[in-house]
């Protein structure tokens, strides 16, 4: 049972992903130490998931679409002294939401869930799981790992800037510079259906080109365009 001084807010942006959503709630429901408020940032209008919203008791939120901007108005609505951001087709941990409570209350800014790819277990995705979180020993976290964070650190470090891609980015590095922004023990299920779809090498190498190219200087809105221009052309070709 939570009290005033550890409520935690869950955000978590969403595009057309009202099933997702749906299992993820009641997840989220599930936990033994379960979030205080549930706020899904929807960018597409969608009666669907207003709907799937109103039945299972979570905020409702609708957003210009795109996700730096979705994660921030989910934020300005969260009540809690604590956030939690996911990603409509997460998978965490029953624990995770205690988790995320000890280590706030622990004097931690915030932190993030280890990486491993939901319900695959063969080499290739154990090998890029592990790659990803030795990367982040050295690099950022990005929001497929269940960022979490004080209310009043995200405030200070400036909060998500209005990008739609690699908008976690300016806010980490602006987090660790504030204190100790660390990895839980635990880790946080992410979807593999796009490693499925590109092929597991093709999919993680345009991935760290998009990085590459965002840390020479290219606009956000511009990445962002290229990468779903890319997605549109796997989904034709399948």
């Amino acid at each position: 049972m939570s009290t005033q001084a550890n409520t935690l807010s869950v955000v978590i942006p969403v595009l057309g992903d009202t099933d997702a959503v749906l299992k993820l709630v009641n997840t989220l429901a599930n936990m033994p130490a379960r979030p205080d408020e549930i706020i899904v940032v929807d960018g597409g209008a969608s009666d669907d998931c207003r709907t799937c919203c109103k039945e299972t008791g979570v905020h409702y939120l609708a957003s210009e679409p795109g996700r730096g901007r979705q994660l921030a108005a989910g934020a300005r609505r969260a009540s809690g002294k604590w956030l939690w951001f996911l990603h409509a087709d997460a998978e965490p941990d029953l624990d995770s939401a205690e988790a995320i409570r000890r280590s706030l209350a622990n004097g931690r800014v915030g932190g993030w869930f280890r990486f491993r790819f939901a319900n695959v277990d063969h080499w290739p995705a154990r090998l890029l799981a592990g790659l990803v979180n030795l990367r982040c020993r050295f690099g950022i976290p990005y929001g497929d790992q269940g960022l979490f964070m004080s209310a009043a650190a995200y405030r200070e470090a400036g909060g998500f800037p209005p990008d739609p891609l690699f908008e976690e980015v300016p806010l980490v590095k602006a987090l660790r510079r504030l204190g100790r922004f660390e990895a839980l023990p635990l880790s946080l299920g992410v979807s593999p259906r796009r490693w499925q779809r590109d092929g597991w090498l093709r999919r993680s190498l345009s991935n760290r080109q998009l990085a590459l190219a965002y840390m020479l200087g290219a606009p956000p809105a511009k990445l962002a365009q290229r990468y779903e221009t890319k997605a549109a052309d796997k989904a034709t070709r399948c």
